[in-house]
């Protein structure tokens, strides 16, 4: 019997759908009690029997694997797998699979819209009319601004085709010189991240979580911006530290900041990132489109039915 676990937020809805396909696969389908993802120690101990695992953002970590002796395939819903221990499941045999690419339109319209919605003020002055006040904010054209872009990824591009459509100044950074080679068909010139940072009216995330971008936005990167410059992350949480951000929001050191993702999810309610009105949330929903989701709905699936066809069975 194969056994496989259910635990991505945005499939456990819509499994039904998917059963059928599945039961008649051979596959005995399980679901995981879970709101955003699923913790190390929550882990421990779910996957006992289980073959194979479609999961969130859950830590599938090494000591999780070492206690999964029957895991051969872990299905990712979505692109990002940076809270799967790659290492630990390369030495294992089990197979990591994704969907590459698969958000990009959605977190890229996230991001300009965040972009506007800074520009011209428009959650202040909604929030200003409902409290009985008329004031005529300060307000910019984002042909007046300079974007800067951390990660020219497919993401990264596409938000630079949108800033391009508004006349904005874009500039970039990236590890690789080939995506920034690539970003100049948007109109993109390449820089250091020191002179982005000191440049640009609006600085927005677009690379991998690794060790080299953990609290990449930290309190030093954070002083080289702008007092008039926002802050957008729609990637991972934990390239920002948040407590260097709440200092630099409490010295109004930079403008603002929109955040789709945090270092803890869901935001703690103790956060005192929730003390400014000038700090954007979302619950990590930059990626929401019907049909990019039904698209990684099939991808995952496929991904999953492949792997474990492909990948022997561990003995019982």
């Amino acid at each position: 019997m194969t056994k496989i676990l259910v635990s991505a937020p945005y499939m456990l809805p819509v499994i039904d759908r998917f059963r059928s396909q599945l039961e008649n696969a051979g596959l005995t389908v399980e679901l995981a009690d879970v709101n955003e993802r699923l913790s190390e120690n929550e882990l421990l101990g779910l996957l006992d029997d289980i073959d194979g695992i479609i999961c969130g953002d859950d830590a599938l970590t090494d000591r999780v694997m070492e206690q999964a002796p029957l895991l051969r395939v872990i299905s990712k819903w979505g692109t990002g797998i940076d809270s799967i221990d790659q290492n630990a499941a390369r030495r294992r045999g089990i197979r990591v699979c994704n969907t590459p690419n698969a958000f990009t339109d959605s977190v890229a319209d996230t991001a300009l819209g965040y972009m506007l919605l800074f520009a011209r003020q428009l959650t202040l002055s909604d929030q200003d009319i409902r409290n009985g006040q008329w004031v005529k904010r300060p307000v910019v054209a984002l042909r007046e601004c300079t974007l800067g872009i951390i990660g020219l990824g497919n993401i990264g591009l596409a938000v630079a085709q949108r800033a391009q459509s508004f006349g904005m100044s874009t500039v970039g950074t990236d590890v690789d010189d080939q995506a920034l080679q690539s970003s100049s068909v948007f109109g993109v010139q390449g820089c250091s991240m020191h002179e982005l940072l000191r440049t640009s009216d609006y600085i927005t995330l677009h690379c991998d979580l690794n060790p080299s971008s953990f609290h990449l936005m930290d309190k030093d990167n954070l002083a080289l911006m702008k007092p008039s410059a926002y802050l957008i992350n729609t990637a991972r949480g934990p390239m920002v530290e948040e407590r260097a951000l709440v200092s630099a929001l409490e010295r109004k050191a930079i403008a603002g900041a929109a955040l789709d993702v945090f270092e803890n999810e869901p935001l703690p309610l103790e956060s005192r990132l929730r003390e400014f009105p000038n700090c954007l949330f979302a619950p990590h929903n930059a990626n929401g489109s019907p049909f990019s989701a039904e698209k990684v709905h099939t991808n995952t699936i496929a991904n999953l039915l492949t792997g474990l066809a492909e990948v022997p069975p561990r003995s019982r």
